[in-house]
């Protein structure tokens, strides 16, 4: 039987030791490590492939020509956000980065999320989490993240009075050419409208019930 891993706060991952490395952003813990060449980046992957109870607890990893990014958090329907085990596997992470002699670079780390203000909140959030293919964070109406663990995260503030301008939020949102018409069919059924398809196929332009705009496009 799979027991569910116990969530901590950012505040508990940072007051660990050995973690100079790492960084907590948007409810997960970050590294950064410059790499000379995307060859010496590769290899520090497969290094990171290798490190015991990896496949238990795989990081997210984007490997760059100049440089890795490792990210740990946990996302699953009950819990988002980091774990007990998260301290060890990053001092492990870290031990292994300085055996490769790779230089941790935390200024090259960004966390980036999109916020929006309405004034109901349960009829716009269906609109976008079709939208962008997102999923609800673990008991989180307001928040919507990417199951993929790679783009930035939504968040829906509540309004109490309206503005009396026109919403100014616009998103642009890629997608795979053979994916937008299912996309923009879902969000539409999720209540949102088409604003024009001049553009179609290089783009559409879609609005929430409130007037927030997305570009949906393609390459």
């Amino acid at each position: 039987m799979t027991t569910t891993p116990k969530k901590i706060r950012p505040a508990a991952f940072r007051e660990e030791p050995g973690l100079d490395d790492w960084r907590v952003l948007g409810e997960g813990a970050c590294a950064h490590y410059r790499t000379g060449t995307f060859a010496e980046g590769a290899a520090f992957v497969a290094a990171l492939a290798a490190l015991p109870g990896s496949a238990d607890r795989a990081p997210d990893v984007d490997l760059r020509p100049d440089g890795v990014t490792v990210r740990l958090i946990t996302l699953t329907d009950e819990l988002y956000g980091l774990t007990e085990g998260d301290p060890d596997l990053a001092r492990r992470i870290s031990a292994l980065a300085a055996e490769l002699g790779l230089t941790p670079d935390p200024s090259a780390l960004t966390g980036v999320q999109v916020t929006l203000d309405a004034l109901d909140v349960p009829a716009v959030t269906p609109f976008w989490r079709a939208l962008l293919g997102y999923v609800h964070r673990a008991g989180s109406p307001e928040d919507l993240v990417d199951p993929g663990r790679r783009n930035a995260a939504f968040y829906f503030q509540r309004m109490t009075a309206p503005r009396p301008q026109r919403n100014r939020v616009h998103v642009d949102v890629w997608v795979p050419h053979d994916q937008a018409e299912s996309r923009i069919t879902a969000a539409l059924a999720a209540g949102g409208r088409l604003v024009t398809a001049e553009h179609a196929p290089s783009h559409w332009v879609l609005a929430d019930p409130e007037g927030n705009e997305a570009c949906v496009g393609t390459l």
